[in-house]
């Protein structure tokens, strides 16, 4: 398959977060065949039953090219027109697998060896698979990570730091408010104090931000609540210690905060001759925490795209990145560095 082929290819595999399996055999049939005519080795990385990550490898993995299967939902397929590929996961991150895909074969051809690729599971939700493959490291000493960056380097990302707020109540009539207690009511009461907490900023990544992002609870209209429950996210910047002892004082009394996820900030390096961004999303960056060596973050799409009904990937980006990727790959093997 072409470039364009396969990004709708990938596209068109379902594969939100939790259901990756068909995209990850889907990826290890075309892999297979690349690997079988160049000498390249291939490799499930189980993270759960029915959820691989791929690794495939040629020579030492010095390099790896790595980005997530996984897709927001909801899923629907691929469009084309003259400018645009389209469909979920087009952009975030489908079209980026392809890319690092055609970039392996450009490398290949030029005779290029001691890199490898890595597609994960989970990146979406919870880094599962990024867990695991920091878990299981392959020698790399670079990881180019592929987010939807329009091509430019990101020399730093906000972390991320989510809870779950649960308030309990007691079931009344809502004619006789007085004899129950709203979960609802006491879930709102957190939730505007959270929103007051004071949020810091950094010079680099710019402000931390909040998003209440679920909200469910009650039973009828006629009945006072007995269960609320809201799930918030902040993006952060630095330290999130502040931030996690103020939410939990908003909550003390009224409702539970469970802390289910933090991912730090990072800050990263440059690269010569690549345009430089920050990014205020999170990416499996940190999850790896160096085990697939330094880390660059770069890819093709606009992350104001990504997750959205809009979702599209320009094709000039997508073709621009199979050579940056093969540009980074082999100016780290030549020089062992991300300056030429």
């Amino acid at each position: 398959m072409n470039l364009f082929e396969l990004t709708r290819a990938l596209v068109d595999i379902e594969s939100t977060t939790n259901h990756e399996q068909n995209a990850a055999d889907f990826l290890f049939a075309q892999l297979s065949l690349l690997a079988a005519r160049t000498s390249g080795r291939l490799e499930r990385m189980a993270v759960e039953p029915q959820r691989d990550n791929i690794f495939a490898a040629w020579g030492e993995s010095i390099v790896t090219l790595s980005t997530h299967m996984d897709t927001v939902p909801p899923f629907f397929p691929s469009l084309e027109d003259p400018e645009f590929i389209w469909g979920r996961g087009s952009c975030d991150a489908k079209g980026i697998i392809a890319a690092m895909i055609a970039a392996a074969e450009k490398l290949l051809d030029s005779g290029a060896t001691n890199f490898g690729l890595l597609f994960v599971v989970g990146e979406e939700r919870n880094s599962a698979g990024a867990k695991v493959a920091a878990a299981n490291p392959r020698g790399a000493r670079f990881l180019i990570n592929g987010e939807p960056t329009e091509n430019q380097l990101a020399l730093g990302s906000k972390g991320a730091l989510r809870f779950e707020v649960t308030a309990h109540g007691k079931l009344a009539h809502s004619a006789y408010p007085e004899l129950g207690h709203s979960a609802i009511h006491s879930l709102l009461d957190v939730l505007r104090a959270i929103r007051l907490i004071p949020l810091p900023e950094d010079p680099l990544l710019g402000p931390s931000t909040l998003n209440i992002g679920t909200i469910a609870g009650g039973r009828a209209p006629n009945v006072v609540a007995d269960h609320a429950q809201a799930e918030i996210m902040f993006r952060t910047v630095g330290d999130p210690e502040e931030i996690r002892q103020a939410v939990l004082t908003a909550a003390a009394g009224r409702a539970e905060a469970r802390e289910v996820l933090h991912t730090p900030a990072v800050r990263l390096a440059g690269f010569d001759g690549l345009p430089t961004t920050v990014v205020a999303f999170t990416t499996d960056i940190p999850t790896f925490a160096g085990a697939w060596g330094q880390p660059f973050l770069i890819g093709p799409g606009s992350i104001h795209l990504a997750h959205t009904a809009e979702e599209r990937i320009p094709k000039k980006q997508l073709s621009d990145a199979v050579e940056i990727y093969a540009h980074m790959v082999k100016q780290l093997l030549a020089t062992g560095a991300a300056q030429g």
